[in-house]
């Protein structure tokens, strides 16, 4: 068989680590990519706004190959490389209704409205993209209009399930399609490419219906207002508190531009039922008793520009905490997210707050599958080869063991990290080259501007200060104008270093004097090793030498 007609996986994102879920599938001339997300930054990449796939040497030779990008659902860690993706592919993108109108918000937010040749589908369609037919089936997860895709190539059947749990009592009352994937099984699956988020946690996760009776709780409780905080696009997550502000004769208020937006196009769409009525603006709802609001707002994740994070922080511009809120973390903290999430939490309860999170009530509950359904899934779907996407290494591992536990042979699981080429030759999986890939860090319009160079150069800067040298140099003769100058930044208090700055100012004085052509690293030199000398401590030293 030719090179050119082997069935190719490539994840370029979401293996190894939790978020911007990317997968490419190529056979022969034809490519298929399935989602483009994003990443939260972790708490040492200062600055950075979000992290996306390093996909620009995967796809350079593949561009004009690609039939069409197909979102899985409207989560921000599937959608929110898509702006990205389209300056360099220009291929139809295919969603369901929901998906479609959070990715065309998404764009319009971006300045690249009426820019992306977006396609409606719904689950039970099929798509036909050149060798690949892509039938898409409902799943259910944390978001409406979720699918999973059934993918017929002419290697075999690949079920790529998307993120998905087995709720047999949903928000928007639609579980799982079982039916369907009893029938693929029936066809004979090649492989399966399964969620694997949630692969260490035992058990099945809870339904989203056991939030009502929180909500109902906290707002039976709160003397003042709620604050809800979750994703914005957590839209279920909309219609539940709406619903509980309802029953207890609250009105609501969407805050900050993507959670107004989103509310805004799933309304539109039909997939919120909530009367105009119970809809406050944020400006009216400052005026109202405290007793009769609920708030949602951005800022589960201890970001520190969304309005949680600003409230947390004292510097949220058109309303702050007010003493006897209750807030509301409504999401489970990203792996990375842990230390942020905690001190916003921190914060509000300086603040006066009483803030009410995951590890204290039931308000949240994971969209992703436990231990026992994913075993279910691996029984009903019955695949020849197991592949484990969505996940840090270790939920991938622990996947792999449950596809064991249910009878999948060991040796027809791959447990594979980005950039790993899998393919399928005569019905069987291999293993070929592994692609370069990584992180595409994105700080405010830069995009890839900075590499993990600069960001560890930051995170140096935060943990251990800088010291500035400045000298004037006469240039006849090499020696030293004036005094030199030393400025410190975050590196100890100024009357702790007046002990320290004669004695570095007389070596320096020494440096200049005895330098002999490389003044400046001289200098350098001399101030490392005598700051480390005096303090056990390594700054960032920046020495600017003036000559005239």
């Amino acid at each position: 068989m030719s090179n050119s007609k082997i069935l190719r996986i490539i994840p370029i994102g979401g293996l190894g680590e939790v978020g911007k879920n990317m997968t490419l599938y190529e056979y022969g001339k034809d490519a298929l990519i399935v989602d483009a997300g994003l990443m939260f930054p972790e708490n040492d990449m200062i600055g950075i706004d979000y992290i996306i796939p390093d996909f620009s040497e995967i796809l350079k030779d593949k561009k004009d190959n690609i039939r069409g990008i197909i979102i899985t659902h409207g989560h921000e860690d599937h959608t929110g490389a898509i702006q990205h993706l389209l300056d360099e592919v220009q291929a139809p993108i295919y969603a369901t209704p929901l998906t479609c109108g959070l990715v065309e918000g998404k764009l319009n937010r971006n300045g690249l409205a009426g820019k992306a040749d977006l396609r409606r589908v719904n689950a039970g369609d099929k798509i036909q993209l050149g060798a690949f037919s892509v039938e898409l089936f409902h799943v259910s997860h944390s978001i409406p209009d979720a699918v999973g895709l059934g993918i017929e190539t002419p290697a075999g059947l690949i079920v790529h399930t998307g993120d998905f749990k087995f709720d047999h009592t949903p928000v928007d009352n639609w579980p799982t399609d079982y039916a369907k994937l009893g029938e693929f099984a029936q066809r004979g699956v090649l492989a399966l490419l399964s969620d694997s988020t949630n692969s260490t946690q035992p058990g099945w996760t809870k339904s989203e219906r056991v939030i009502d009776a929180a909500l109902d709780q906290v707002m039976e409780e709160a003397e003042g207002r709620v604050l809800v905080a979750t994703f914005a696009s957590l839209i279920s997550r909309m219609q539940q508190v709406a619903d509980a502000a309802q029953r207890h004769g609250r009105k609501i208020a969407f805050t900050g531009r993507s959670m107004v937006d989103n509310h805004k196009i799933a309304s539109e769409l039909g997939y919120l039922n909530i009367p105009d009525r119970l809809i406050v603006s944020l400006e009216k709802s400052l005026s109202m008793p405290d007793n009769q609001v609920v708030m949602m707002v951005t800022g589960s994740q201890g970001e520190p520009r969304s309005i949680l994070g600003r409230l947390a922080n004292g510097t949220n511009h058109k309303f702050d905490v007010r003493e006897g809120d209750t807030i509301v973390l409504s999401s489970h903290p990203i792996p990375g997210n842990e230390e942020s999430v905690y001190r916003t939490i921190n914060n509000l309860f300086r603040r006066g707050a009483n803030v009410i999170y995951e590890s204290i009530a039931p308000v949240h509950v994971s969209g992703h599958a436990s231990e026992e359904e994913i075993k279910l899934l691996f029984n009903l779907v019955r695949p020849k080869y197991l592949i484990p996407v969505h996940g840090e290494l270790r939920m991938l591992k622990q996947a792999a063991k449950l596809g064991e536990m249910v009878g999948i042979p060991k040796e027809n699981i791959a447990v594979v990290e980005n950039g790993q080429v899998i393919e399928f030759v005569n019905g069987e999986l291999r293993l070929g080259k592994r692609l370069p890939g990584g992180y595409i860090f994105v700080d405010g319009s830069g995009v890839g501007d900075v590499d993990q160079d600069i960001v560890h150069e930051r995170d140096a800067l935060s943990r251990n200060g800088v010291i500035m040298v400045r000298l004037d140099v006469d240039q006849r003769n090499g020696q030293l104008k004036g005094e030199p100058e030393i400025t410190t930044r975050g590196f100890m208090l100024e009357e702790d270093f007046d002990s320290i700055h004669k004695g570095l100012k007389n070596r320096l004085r020494k440096t200049v004097k005895n330098a002999n052509g490389s003044l400046e690293k001289d200098v350098l030199n001399t101030v490392k090793s005598y700051i480390f000398a005096e303090t056990k401590r390594n700054p960032y030293i920046f020495v600017a030498t003036n000559r005239n």
